[in-house]
């Protein structure tokens, strides 16, 4: 039940914030990013929008274009119409003509003949340019906007002979251009931008209907552009101008003519722009294709996509929390996807929508819940390994725990390994008379005091029977010295014993002893039994010499045989034993009573 309650808050949390993220749009800059590599991948150009250049070429040619004389647009415009049956639908010029030529107050010969030429044409569109206020106001619906300061409009004779329209476009706070303002309010003036009057001219020279085009609360629409920079075909104005074009190229398509140099300093980042720029008069090729094939979109509902997206990242979360990892792995993937294929869709469609908040919340959550598995994991598998221990020798569980398999299997080698038994003398006796819980207090006791000496030396506990314990050094793992830390936890034991006979004498009247053997030598170790059950051992006859050894030894004494003495001599007193007779083996073995060991 906790865990369920505590799965629904986390899930609210999530809700919660993907609502906030979207509605507050936190991380623009990435959402932009997304967007951008979503939305405005190259859809393929329109050869009904052509470009004439004012490049490199034409400057090198005709000298800087503050220089020029108006003549030059007029000419354009005569050779453009060379054709009767052959003319363009518009030609519309990116370049503000705010003044007449040259330094007098006075309409010059080239202006005038701009004039006529742009009025016998009846097809020019030209730019105005718009300077905004530097501060937000208020304006009479409650919409915080920047005001219009001033318009640089063409000179008047121009202004009466083609269509106006401002050519600003709008930079997001990222300073990338990807919408537009279609209308804007000038001292009672209604302004319609610089691609918008080009389409409705376009519109009613070829006698089509106009795009529906939608905008949002502020008069804005975000653009979907078509092509990235260069991909709009273009021609050298000076090649024009020179006859080096066959006119009729242009037949019916709509002409834009502007900046096509980077010095003329009419360059824009965009969002296909892939580090380039792009140029205004290919900024608004691209508006012009979107007004043509009616491709818009504005902002969704911030309100409504943060809910959605709320409530389903939330219902993942919980879901992420009950199933399997690959599952939880092919939901993330299948959901981060869905919402791509959703929010393309819907932008083709005219709504735009944040998409960088439902898959960073996911991968968020899904890292956050394996995290946690993984946590809790490791420590259910600690809890695992140190029950284990109590049942296994802690060196062998260390060891599988390492491998990280946790396979065990049957089967041994031989190593050279020293053997410990020890048991309590008169242990059977004494269970005869003592309550059953004082047996099992007595025993335990003394397993602890055998298993924290064997374990002190390093040494594997084997196993207990009844109450006897078996313990073997340099098994599973190379132990150094191994033999004399056997001999070692053997003098530990019998020292612990007598602190541990007063103990018992004063609470249960009783007194116990352990004898104590140790043997070294050849040994079969590894896992024996099946495959249900298995015991890690040692087995051979340095096993069973060792527990020969321990049978003999009385109260309080360390018996070791002769083998385990000529390794430790130098380091241990003794009591020469002799050669005793053991079960089972035909020959005695010699054997020394430890009295004392030098430890460093």
């Amino acid at each position: 039940m906790k865990k369920l309650l505590r799965d629904i808050i986390e899930s609210i949390f999530v809700i919660l914030l993907v609502f906030i993220l979207t509605v507050f749009n936190i991380f623009s800059s990435l959402d932009y990013m997304l967007k951008d590599a979503l939305y405005q991948r190259p859809r393929g150009v329109t050869t009904d929008i052509k470009i004439i250049a004012i490049d490199e070429k034409t400057l090198e040619e005709l000298g800087p274009i503050n220089t020029w004389s108006r003549q030059y647009y007029a000419d354009l415009i005569n050779v453009l119409n060379k054709y009767d049956d052959a003319k363009p639908s518009v030609i519309a010029f990116d370049i503000v003509f705010s003044g007449y030529f040259g330094e007098g107050a006075t309409i010059s010969d080239g202006d005038i003949a701009f004039v006529e030429a742009a009025k016998e044409s009846g097809n020019i569109v030209v730019a105005s340019q718009i300077k905004y206020k530097e501060k937000v106001e208020t304006n009479a619906e409650g919409l915080s906007e920047f005001p219009v300061e001033a318009v640089y409009y063409p000179y008047e004779e121009l202004r009466e002979s083609a269509s106006v329209g401002y050519a600003n476009v709008a930079q997001d706070s990222d300073g990338i251009v990807r919408r537009i303002l279609l209308h804007e309010d000038f001292q009672g003036e209604e302004m319609k931008m610089f691609t918008m009057k080009i389409y409705e001219e376009y519109c009613v020279k070829m006698g089509i209907q106009p795009e529906d085009i939608i905008t949002d609360k502020y008069g804005k629409t975000l653009i979907n552009y078509s092509g990235k920079p260069g991909d709009y075909e273009y021609i050298s104005m000076v090649d024009i101008l020179n006859g080096n074009i066959d006119s009729r190229v242009f037949k019916d398509s709509i002409v834009l003519v502007g900046a096509y140099a980077t010095g003329m300093q009419d360059n824009f980042n965009v969002p296909n722009g892939y580090s380039k720029q792009m140029f205004g008069v290919e900024v608004h090729a691209n508006i012009l294709q979107a007004f043509m094939q009616g491709r818009f979109s504005i902002n969704g509902n911030p309100y409504l996509f943060g809910i959605i997206f709320g409530i389903l990242c939330g219902i993942i979360h919980f879901i992420f929390k009950r199933i399997k990892i690959w599952r939880a792995t092919l939901l993330l993937i299948g959901a981060i996807g869905i919402e791509l294929f959703v929010g393309a869709t819907l932008n083709n469609n005219g709504t735009a929508i944040s998409l960088i908040y439902m898959p960073i919340i996911l991968i968020i959550s899904y890292m956050y819940c394996l995290a946690i598995r993984y946590i809790l994991e490791t420590i259910k598998r600690k809890k695992v390994i140190n029950a284990f221990k109590k049942y296994v020798a802690p060196e062998v569980v260390d060891e599988i725990a390492k491998k990280g398999d946790f396979k065990i299997k049957l089967g041994g080698e031989n190593r050279d390994v020293a053997v410990l038994f020890v048991d309590i003398r008169g242990f059977t006796t004494m269970s005869e008379i003592l309550e059953p819980e004082q047996v099992v207090a007595i025993l335990n006791n003394y397993l602890n005091l055998t298993t924290n000496a064997i374990f002190k030396n390093k040494g594997t506990l084997d196993k207990f029977v009844g109450d006897a314990t078996m313990a073997v050094f340099n098994s599973p793992f190379d132990l150094d010295d191994y033999e004399f830390r056997a001999v070692c936890a053997a003098m530990d034991i019998v020292e612990g014993g007598a602190a541990l006979e007063d103990k018992l004498m004063k609470e249960f009247g009783r007194s116990v002893g352990f004898g104590v053997g140790v043997n070294c030598g050849p040994a079969v170790v590894g896992n024996v039994g099946c495959e249900t059950r298995m015991d890690f051992t040692a087995i051979g006859d340095t096993v069973n010499t060792a527990a020969r050894l321990e049978a003999n030894a009385k109260k309080g004494q360390v018996l070791i045989s002769d083998a385990v003495y000529e390794r430790v001599k130098d380091r241990v007193e003794v009591e020469e034993v002799g050669e005793i007779p053991l079960k089972g083996k035909s020959k005695g073995v010699f054997v020394y009573s430890v009295t004392s060991v030098k430890r460093d």
